[in-house]
């Protein structure tokens, strides 16, 4: 089977903006750019949505074994994720529950294998989003109780958490010196979670952005 990948859950959000969209090989669309203030916005708080990128997700037992025999970087620890060398990366949340995402040919690879003793298939439907900006912290503070800016002394730690009541993994993508956060949710939720933090983001100064401005 291949690597589904379905229309983001917040495309109808995102073509209200009338966006200028990107369209890779498979014909899937993302936002390349929302507007001319993008760079901008993003210096302040930036919204983008990355449910587009290819994933796939495994947990039991096996998993470390079963992944590591791909050639991927498995995480040390618990809540942990390291860069894949081809670009994307992997989480490690909790003990034995992998989350791959990056490459089209890789995570078709891995949807396609066969399976091994302890080793179970996970459905990744997700929304996917990023946050970026000097004021991403303030968006923080007002949807969840963990303070991020801890994370710059753990920069590969995975938090699971909930924003805004919706259940979360976020990491940091900080390559700069300005903040920059990964966020996955269910994809069910997708549309109040974005909704919820876009209003946020544009009462800070910033808003939704296109990839060609993400940080």
């Amino acid at each position: 089977m291949m690597s589904t990948r379905p229309l983001s859950p917040v495309h109808d959000k995102l073509a209200l903006l009338q966006p200028n969209w990107s369209e890779d090989q498979q014909g899937v669309k993302s936002v390349f750019a929302c507007g001319i203030n993008d760079k901008q916005k993003a210096n302040i708080l930036g919204l983008s949505d990355l449910s587009h990128q290819c994933r796939a997700g495994a947990k039991g037992k096996g998993t470390a074994k079963w992944l590591s025999d791909f050639g991927l970087p498995i995480p040390p620890e618990p809540n942990s994720w390291s860069s894949l060398p081809q670009g994307g990366m992997i989480a490690r949340l909790g003990q034995t529950e992998y989350l791959i995402e990056g490459d089209t040919t890789l995570v078709d690879k891995i949807i396609q294998a066969e399976r091994v003793a302890s080793v179970y298939p996970v459905l990744r439907q997700d929304a996917a989003f990023a946050l970026c900006g000097l004021k991403v912290n303030e968006l923080f503070l007002q949807t969840c109780n963990v303070d991020f800016r801890t994370l710059d002394a753990n920069p590969r730690q995975v938090i699971l958490t909930s924003m805004a009541g919706v259940s979360v993994t976020v990491l940091s993508a900080k390559t700069s010196n300005t903040p920059s956060y990964r966020i996955w949710c269910d994809g069910t939720y997708g549309i109040y979670l974005w909704e919820t933090l876009a209003a946020i983001a544009e009462e800070l100064g910033g808003g939704c952005i296109g990839l060609n401005a993400l940080l």
